[in-house]
Formats: C-alpha cells, sequence, structure tokens
C-alpha cells in the first residue's frame, strides 16, 4: 500500500494542523502509512520585517509546492489564508475539512478589553486588515508589526513589547490557548480574513488515487464558504494585498458574505452584506456593490501605502 508523504511548515501550529489532517483521514478508514516532511519557507525565514514587505503571496507555501511538484511529499496541509487566490494549473485543493472559528481575538496584556485601553497603547499586529480595522473604532491606538509563531507572539506580549495583540481564534484553539483570549472580535466589525480558519488539503492534479481519498475528509460547507471568499477577493485584488475581510457563512444551502474594504488608517471602511446560493455570483454581486462604493480606489491607495 502507498505511503504518504505530507509536507508542512514546521511551526507548531502546522504541524498540530497537518497530525489533525493524518488523524482524520485514519478515522475516515485510510489505511495508507503517513510521514511527515517539514519545510521552512520564506515567510518562516524572514521575521525581522513586516509581513507585507517579506514578499508577494505564497510566502508560504511556495516552498512546500515546489516540493509537491518535484514529487519529493505526496500532499499538503496548508492554513487557506496562506494560499494565493490563484493556484498553479498543476495543483488542486483535493479538501477542506470542518472549520475551525473564523473570528479574530484581541489579547492584552493584563486582561483589559479593547474598549478600556488607554489611549496610546500598543496593539501588535502584522496584518494591514486587522491593523485598519483597529484604527476603525480605536484611532488613538497605535499599532505595531509583530512576526512569529502564535507562542512566540504570546511571550513578546507577556514580556511587555505590547499592551494587546490580535490573533486568530483558530489557531488559539489549535494549541490550547483559548485561556489568553480577552474578547473575541464581532465579525460585523472586524470581519475576518479570507479561508481564515479553514485548512487547505493540496494535491497533484493528476493524482486522482489520492484525490479521492483526500475527498474523504472534505466538509462541503466550509468548502462552499471559502470558494466564494477567495472568489470574491480574486474580484477585488489578486495580489491579496489590501485590507480585506471576508467571511462566507452556510446555513441551509444559503450563502451569508460579510465583507468589509478599508483604507490603511482606517478612517474610511466599506461594509457589505449579500446572499445568495451560487458563490461565484454570490461573490460577483458583493464585489459590484462594494466597487460602486469606491473599493478599488481604496484598494490601490492602500496598495501603493504599503
Amino acid at each position: 500500500m502507498r505511503k504518504l508523504v505530507i509536507g508542512t511548515r514546521e511551526s507548531k501550529l502546522a504541524v498540530n494542523q497537518a497530525e489533525w489532517v493524518m488523524n482524520a483521514l485514519k478515522d475516515a478508514g485510510i489505511e495508507n502509512e503517513f510521514a511527515l516532511k517539514y519545510v521552512s519557507t520564506k515567510g518562516d525565514q524572514v521575521l525581522d520585517v513586516a509581513l507585507s514587505k517579506v514578499g508577494g503571496t505564497g510566502v508560504f507555501s511556495s516552498d512546500i509546492e515546489a516540493l509537491l511538484d518535484g514529487e519529493a511529499i505526496d500532499f499538503a496541509v496548508h492554513s487557506l489564508k496562506d494560499l494565493p487566490v490563484h493556484l498553479d494549473d498543476q495543483f488542486v485543493l483535493a479538501s477542506i475539512p470542518t472549520r475551525e472559528d473564523a473570528r479574530d481575538a484581541f489579547i492584552s496584556r493584563d486582561g483589559t478589553k479593547l474598549k478600556d485601553l488607554p489611549k496610546g497603547s500598543v496593539i501588535g499586529t502584522s496584518s494591514p486588515r486587522r491593523a485598519a480595522q483597529l484604527k476603525a473604532i480605536r484611532p488613538d491606538l497605535k499599532t505595531d508589526w509583530i512576526r512569529g509563531p502564535i507562542d512566540i507572539r504570546l511571550e513578546q506580549l507577556k514580556a511587555g513589547k505590547y499592551d494587546a495583540i490580535i490573533l486568530a481564534v483558530a489557531g488559539l484553539n489549535r494549541l490550547g490557548f483559548q485561556e489568553t483570549i480577552t474578547e473575541y472580535l464581532p465579525i460585523s466589525t472586524f470581519v475576518p480574513a479570507f479561508g481564515q480558519g479553514a485548512l487547505a488539503i493540496q494535491c497533484r492534479k493528476e493524482d486522482l488515487e489520492l484525490y479521492t481519498i483526500l475527498r474523504k475528509i472534505n466538509d462541503d460547507s466550509a468548502e462552499k464558504a471559502t470558494i466564494t471568499e477567495r472568489a470574491l477577493v480574486r474580484l477585488l485584488d489578486e495580489d491579496d494585498k489590501a485590507p480585506i475581510g471576508v467571511y462566507a457563512k452556510i446555513e441551509n444551502d444559503k450563502i451569508t458574505l460579510h465583507t468589509s474594504v478599508s483604507s490603511i488608517d482606517g478612517q474610511k471602511t466599506l461594509f457589505e452584506v449579500t446572499t445568495g446560493e451560487d458563490p461565484l455570483e454570490v461573490a460577483k454581486k458583493a464585489a459590484a456593490k462594494l466597487i460602486e462604493l469606491g473599493a478599488n480606489q481604496l484598494i490601490e491607495t492602500a496598495k501603493e501605502e504599503l
């Protein structure tokens, strides 16, 4: 029986996610032997500058895809939000498993909530989206970029480098750091990044045997939601650099798509909620409305500033 080699980044979170996928496949009745191959990506290696300065899209995935292309690994487990919105034609997203909580978490050093932080407090975030959404609500706060694995960021917070940080709830849940969360930020104002909380299992398109195996742990609702989110970002900003939030929720086959587009300084934010049943049609409808409201200008200006 074929041995399956899984490619993953080497952070604790990435390894946790790859092991979760491996165990989910075993629970689904897959009897193949598995092995993990750890990859240090460009995004993991360059930690002394803001992520927006490291390079284009794919800084956390291109090195893994090179191994997939060379058949050094059979499939890869990614955080979906780390993947570019356009994939190389030789690869396919074979499975989107059950999605974790997609919200952002606010974590302060002393348990103070966001609304109660003193003026001038410093918030650590490497995301232009999070920084813009934060400034829209608390323009009197400062933001500073923060890089590295979740546990390192929490240590930096505890050491006093920041007064608070913002992280994805999903990663905190997967690593057992739920108790560090001061408050969950509402999707209505802190719309997450596309794919946040979702895993993406990627394999070579021609590997039909493996594709069939990986589909066994696909979650139809998570897949439908993330297809909608990725389509929206492709329509607005193929480079995936601007402060765009997008989150789709599926209930009874109906899609509710929350979107936001912000200026870098947070002084202007466009919000839109769109509903429908077809992922691409919902994305097109939301994009058209946002463009009508001036999203293109906000996006282009934001990209120039970044």
